[in-house]
């Protein structure tokens, strides 16, 4: 016992006072629970939750006040600006998409939860949208699981390179992030979205890229790798497949009653008409695994 206590608390002399389980756990559940968005209202969410969760997720106990304590703002920033971007990303991206297909519980806060300022109102009109687009538009039985994948600068974020950009793939149906990437700038997203794909599980998806991941070696990783299917936009890059494209799909709009859609909408002063005709190809034209050529030509009209 002599020798124990001759042994320093090696985490007191460094400052270390909160672990970083708890301070992850904390961050994570202020994102996905509340919807904080920034430092500070991660550290306002975390200061408000009650002992007896702070005891539960091994939040460290003043021995003088016999209280649980959650770590200040600054301790927040700095451990979270230390941590290895790709390896967080890993872990809530893959525990936010277990929470969509169902393998394990979604997160759940108190019943009074005390929500950063204009975020409850937020949220309630989020669920309404939600709610009012799932009656109006009701999906079918059959309807695939899909995610979208592109890439966006960081708005606000800045390395020493530059502005920040990410690539991502984001459920349609819950909005969730299944996982990202960081690239060095928009000429990198290619092989940037191809390495992001290969570590997620999409088996049996349908994946919808733009035009410029429209490359066979994207669509051969989607449908011989992955086992997924893709939605993809033609444009100038593949000049001989949307030439081979538009030839499949012309003829008269006559031919194509049983394969065809319309749908109009009006927002931003004009009135949109998309039209979908689908008609079977092969792996002549692109990889794929089962048939199906989507166009959707777009008329603007004032």
């Amino acid at each position: 016992m002599a020798r124990l206590r001759s042994v320093p608390d090696r985490r007191a002399q460094r400052g270390l006072r909160h672990p970083l389980l708890v301070i992850l756990v904390l961050a994570a559940c202020a994102t996905l629970v509340v919807g904080g968005d920034s430092v500070a209202a991660i550290w306002q969410w975390a200061a408000r939750s009650p002992q007896d969760k702070l005891a539960r997720i091994g939040a460290r106990c003043d021995p003088l006040t016999g209280r649980f304590e959650v770590p200040s703002e600054r301790t927040f920033r700095r451990v979270l600006a230390d941590l290895d971007t790709d390896a967080l990303d890993a872990a809530t991206c893959g525990y936010a998409a277990d929470v969509v297909r169902g393998t394990a519980p979604a997160p759940r806060g108190p019943a009074r939860t005390l929500w950063p300022c204009g975020a409850r109102g937020a949220a309630r009109r989020s669920s309404r949208r939600a709610a009012q687009h799932a009656a109006e538009h009701p999906a079918p039985p059959s309807l695939l699981p899909a995610a979208a994948v592109d890439g966006k600068a960081l708005r606000g974020a800045r390395t020493e390179q530059g502005r920040v950009f990410l690539v991502g793939a984001i459920g349609h149906e819950s909005g969730v992030l299944l996982g990202q990437r960081q690239v060095a700038d928009k000429r990198g997203e290619g092989s940037a979205v191809r390495e992001l794909l290969a570590s997620l599980e999409v088996s049996g998806m349908v994946l919808t890229l733009d035009a410029l991941h429209t490359t066979k070696k994207t669509a051969r990783l989607i449908t011989d790798e992955l086992h997924a299917r893709y939605v993809l936009i033609l444009k100038g890059n593949q000049p001989l497949a949307r030439a081979a494209a538009q030839a499949l799909l012309a003829s008269p709009d006559a031919d194509w009653v049983q394969t065809t859609d319309i749908d109009e909408d009006r927002g931003h002063g004009r009135t949109e008409r998309r039209t979908i005709r689908t008609a079977p190809a092969d792996d002549t034209l692109f990889p794929q695994r089962g048939p199906g050529l989507p166009s959707a030509p777009r008329q603007r009209r004032p």
